[in-house]
């Protein structure tokens, strides 16, 4: 096929997914991702924390002796006076009830150490003194066994989700629905930033080398770039189907070994909401073709703002200071999904799913909360019908940026070329 446009699609795809930094990315950046999330879990567990001494003087004469220690905090009850234990070198910190501390702990209570008190110390030290002045309140009703009747009187609830507005009754989980909203916006962002920069990169390259000069003599400058543009989002939309593979792999193997019968424990509705979204392959289906279809959109509504960018000035510095143009309603849709997310199903959250500058971002945040079906084609055709305008506008300023050279033009020069017929 000789056809110029498949040419160009098929150089800008081929070249970029026959790199090896292509391939490594692909099957290394999954992992650093579920690296990066377990890594705190992680470091905190094996960190731990160094073993403390804390002195306590207790001036109620009741706290001290209900303080229990562990592997890592000692508490050890001391007579002394506070200006005797702050000058001895061995002390590392000393705790002080006052005598009022019963009655009015936010007041009565000090935690004086050489040292920064590490966040976990302060918050077992703190734990440990609620349970003993609350120990001590109650002991002051004299009722025999009080405590353990309050913590047997508190209900422990588990909330169970399910949606009623479709043919069938499912069940759902918020949290999982959370974090997976937060993921596929976090996902499109960096890809749209990333490939979006590459097409940008790559005109700025070729008219650096006035390779595309010689190019334009074959092939007319729309077409040039918009093959640049879908051969770029092709090898994104590639790595996005080889990720895809890759988790659904991976949930393949570790499904089974968290499921209730694998586990041999009863599982928090949570966990079992989330399960039964991840094995229902109509909600992951349409998922995953939403995903990809919002992707094709939004790249190609962003790429086309890039290559025009890109075509306009002659280096990357010039570029970095007219790219805000494109960045600035990423980052706005981005901070937009935030809100989106705490409440999928408000009138912001609507608005800003159907305008073609923040749908991409902002549906991401919804559909894993399940949004209805017109609405999705609503918003799939704004952005659509605006990518064709998009492409058309930015396909005007291409065809003159690509043979200027020197200065950096201003926007006003900028929407002059877009006007010109």
């Amino acid at each position: 096929m000789n056809n110029p446009l498949y040419l160009i699609i098929r150089r800008e795809y081929l070249e970029r997914v026959k790199r090896k930094s292509f391939i490594i990315t692909t099957i290394v950046m999954p992992i650093i991702m579920i690296a990066i999330m377990a890594a705190p879990a992680l470091f905190l567990a094996l960190g731990g924390q160094g073993k403390k001494t804390i002195t306590v003087i207790d001036y109620t004469n009741q706290i001290a002796s209900k303080l229990q220690s562990n592997e890592e905090i000692t508490f050890v009850p001391a007579t002394a006076s506070v200006d005797t234990l702050r000058n001895r070198e061995d002390v590392e910190a000393i705790l002080v009830i006052g005598n009022r501390a019963i009655d009015n702990p936010q007041t009565g209570i000090t935690l004086m150490s050489r040292g920064t008190i590490p966040m976990m110390t302060n918050a077992y030290i703190t734990g440990q003194l609620t349970n003993a002045i609350e120990d001590i309140r109650l002991s002051q009703y004299n009722i025999e066994g009080l405590k353990q009747i309050i913590e047997e009187a508190k209900p422990d609830v588990s909330l169970s989700t399910v949606r009623i507005d479709s043919d069938e009754d499912k069940e759902t989980s918020s949290e999982f629905s959370y974090f997976l909203s937060l993921g596929l916006d976090m996902i499109l962002y960096m890809f749209i930033l990333i490939y979006g920069q590459m097409v940008m990169t790559s005109i700025i390259e070729e008219k650096g080398n006035r390779v595309l000069e010689i190019v334009v003599s074959s092939v007319k400058p729309f077409y040039l770039m918009l093959g640049k543009i879908t051969g770029i989002g092709l090898v994104a939309v590639t790595q996005i189907l080889l990720w895809g593979v890759l988790l659904s792999v991976a949930g393949a193997v570790i499904l089974p070994l968290i499921t209730p019968d694998a586990a041999g424990t009863d599982m928090s509705t949570e966990i079992s909401g989330a399960l039964a979204q991840v094995s229902d392959p109509g909600f992951m289906l349409s998922l995953f073709g939403f995903v990809i279809l919002f992707f094709i959109g939004g790249f190609l509504f962003y790429s086309s703002i890039y290559a025009a960018i890109g075509s306009a000035v002659s280096n990357i510095q010039d570029a970095s200071q007219l790219s805000s143009i494109a960045t600035m309603p990423i980052i706005i849709a981005v901070i937009g999904s935030m809100t989106v997310i705490n409440d999928p199903e408000s009138t912001l959250s609507f608005w800003l799913s159907m305008i073609p500058f923040t749908s991409p971002m902002v549906m991401m945040a919804r559909l894993p909360f399940g949004v209805a079906l017109w609405e999705t084609a609503v918003a799939l055709g704004m952005l659509y019908a605006s990518v064709i305008f998009m492409v058309w506008l930015c396909g005007k300023i291409y065809r003159i940026g690509i043979f200027m050279y020197g200065k950096k033009p201003s926007l006003m020069e900028i929407v002059k070329w877009a006007r010109y017929k």
